[in-house]
């Protein structure tokens, strides 16, 4: 691993680390904040952020204020970025497919499938690397926003026992049933819809074997919650299985990075109380 930027920051440290990713298969970035704890001694509960479309592992760090609520826990942050990159790399002139818009699945169509398995990245890759690299624990936390809070949902429905906490702004509640997903699952998985089920939070709550608490939040004037992320369609899928959820409508924030920064401490107390219990 090479690391390619440090920044002293609450008493830790901002890092971002470059590597070789054997999911992948292509190099790979990542944003790590390292609480004081963490670079003194005992190891520390990792949460892990999954960004939206277009995003990087930088956006996050730069943007949202995350360093001075993970210091006031203690807690490490880990952002990696949105898909695999480079020239191999199969991309697609539209925002919201290829490069920048790797959905955290597995592909499974070409010519997508010889890299985009964001999914084994995030689940499985990203945290054995944190862990064996860095002074942090087995006690994960995952969370994202619109994309990224899809990613966190599924990876955390798809991994039961592997995180003791979840959260989301803003998600794609049901890629199943809305436009970008339409493309994407399309794209990435094929025209067989019922495979499509694996990666839609909606459908995978009904069989959930674990019943991990949401906490999620919505802007009451985001301009994609009628048409893309559908938060009707997770509360009713949630009630339907009696799933814990907390929906939170926010009236006047939309889907920027001022309403995640707006309600970031509250996500950092939620997954906090779990991973310190």
């Amino acid at each position: 691993m090479q690391r390619i930027e440090q920044h002293a920051s609450f008493g830790g440290r901002q890092e971002v680390w470059r590597h070789a990713s054997s999911s992948l298969h292509c190099h790979m970035q990542f944003a790590i904040w390292l609480p004081k704890a963490a670079l003194l001694g005992p190891p520390c509960p990792v949460v892990y952020w999954l960004s939206g479309l277009t995003c990087t592992e930088k956006h996050f760090i730069k943007q949202a204020g995350v360093q001075a609520h993970a210091a006031r826990h203690g807690v490490i942050v880990v952002a990696p970025d949105t898909s695999p990159r480079g020239d191999c790399v199969a991309n697609d002139e539209a925002y919201d497919l290829g490069q920048g818009a790797g959905f955290y699945l597995n592909a499974t169509q070409a010519p997508w499938a010889a890299h985009y398995r964001m999914q084994d990245y995030v689940a499985h890759e990203l945290p054995l690397l944190v862990e064996s690299h860095f002074a942090a624990n087995d006690a994960r936390a995952i969370f994202g926003h619109s994309m990224g809070g899809h990613g966190a949902m599924v990876t955390a429905l798809r991994h039961p026992g592997r995180y003791r906490s979840v959260s989301a702004f803003s998600p794609i509640a049901s890629p199943s049933q809305v436009p970008w997903g339409h493309k994407a699952l399309t794209a990435y998985l094929g025209e067989d819809r019922e495979s499509w089920l694996a990666w839609d939070t909606v459908a995978l709550i009904a069989e959930a074997t674990e019943r991990l608490p949401l906490l999620v939040d919505q802007g009451g004037a985001d301009e994609f919650m009628a048409t893309q992320l559908r938060p009707d369609l997770l509360e009713e899928a949630c009630k339907l299985a009696n799933h814990p959820l907390t929906l939170r409508r926010h009236e006047g924030y939309d889907h920027s990075y001022y309403f995640i920064a707006s309600f970031l401490s509250d996500h950092l107390d939620h997954h906090a109380q779990s991973l310190f219990t």
